[in-house]
């Protein structure tokens, strides 16, 4: 099992959601999180005073799936997720040893 775990821009959730769905992804937890990579922030103007927003909110999704569907995920998901501009956010992929339902005790795919 694979857990991939993505950092989107926030007006990308629906579209990447609806592509994963399409490909019978439909667990996921999203957060909504702040944070800068390359692109340092931003300055903004409100009432006349210039503020630097360094955090830039952004959207965590974490998703497990089968070690067999892992590259299939990755590609739908940073399809769904590029503007091809800055920003666009990072995907990272973990291992992961074990899986268990809590409901029933399923284990491994199973539990998925």
């Amino acid at each position: 099992m694979k857990k991939i775990e993505a950092i989107i821009q926030p007006f990308k959730m629906d579209e990447v959601k609806d592509a994963l769905m399409g490909i019978g992804i439909d667990g996921m937890t999203i957060s909504e999180v702040r944070g800068h990579g390359r692109q340092k922030g931003h300055t903004e103007t409100y009432r006349g005073q210039e503020y630097n927003l360094d955090l830039l909110p952004k959207v965590k999704i974490e998703i497990v799936a089968p070690a067999e569907r892992y590259e299939e995920v990755v590609k739908i998901l940073s399809g769904a997720a590029r503007t091809g501009k800055i920003g666009d956010g990072k995907i990272f992929v973990y291992d992961v040893a074990e899986a268990v339902r809590i409901r029933n005790g399923d284990r491994g795919d199973f539990a998925l």
